[in-house]
C-alpha cells in the first residue's frame, strides 16, 4: 500500500488547486513513515511555515512525539509549537478537572522545554468537544462555556502572533 498512499499524498498536495489558503492542516499519525517523508517533500516545495506537534500527557505519547520533533528538525520543518491534548477531564456538570492520563515525566510542556520549542497550551478532555465535532459544529458555538474553547483560543492566538508577522513580511506589508 505504500506506493498508493504516497501517490495519493502527491495528488492531494500537488494536483489540487487550493486557491488562497491561509492554513492547511494535515493530521498525521505518530511515527516517521514514508508517508511523512512524502508530506514533508511536497510541503517544503510549497514553502511550509511549520508544524504544530500534538501529544498527550502520558510517556508513551511523549516518546513518539519526541521522535516526530527530531524528524521535523532533521528535515528542516520549523516547529511552531507543542500542544498537549487530553490534558485532564473537565466534568461538564461540576467543572472539576481529573487527570486521567497522568504526566509522569512532565507531559507536553516539559517535552517542549527539553526540545527547545514553544509550548502552545493544553486542551482538556471535554465530552462536549467530541459531540461538537461529531455533529460538525464549532465547539465555540456548541458549548461556549467549555474550558476547551478557552484553551483552543489561547493556542490559536499564540499561533497567529507567531505567523502574522511572517505573512506580513512575505507579502511585503509593513502593517502589524
Amino acid at each position: 500500500y505504500g506506493p498508493r498512499k504516497n501517490g495519493l499524498i502527491k495528488q492531494f498536495l500537488k494536483d489540487v488547486n487550493w486557491g488562497d489558503v491561509d492554513f492547511l492542516i494535515i493530521d498525521t499519525p505518530p511515527g516517521t513513515s514514508d508517508e511523512h517523508l512524502s508530506v514533508v517533500t511536497y510541503l517544503k516545495e510549497a514553502g511550509i511555515d511549520g508544524a504544530v506537534i500534538i501529544t498527550t500527557p502520558q510517556d508513551a505519547s511523549i516518546v513518539d512525539v519526541r521522535k516526530e520533533i527530531n524528524f521535523c528538525k532533521k528535515t528542516g520543518i520549523p516547529i511552531l509549537g507543542v500542544v498537549e491534548n487530553m490534558s485532564g477531564f473537565v466534568c461538564p456538570k461540576c467543572s472539576t478537572t481529573t487527570h486521567i492520563f497522568k504526566a509522569t515525566s512532565g507531559g507536553g510542556e516539559v517535552l517542549a522545554k527539553e526540545c527547545d520549542v514553544p509550548f502552545l497550551g493544553r486542551v482538556p478532555l471535554d465530552p462536549r468537544l467530541m459531540q461538537a465535532c461529531e455533529s460538525g459544529q464549532s465547539i465555540a458555538d456548541y458549548a461556549p462555556d467549555s474550558p476547551a474553547v478557552g484553551a483552543l483560543s489561547g493556542i490559536v492566538d499564540k499561533l497567529v502572533t507567531t505567523l502574522v508577522p511572517h505573512f506580513n513580511q512575505a507579502n511585503g506589508d509593513l502593517a502589524d
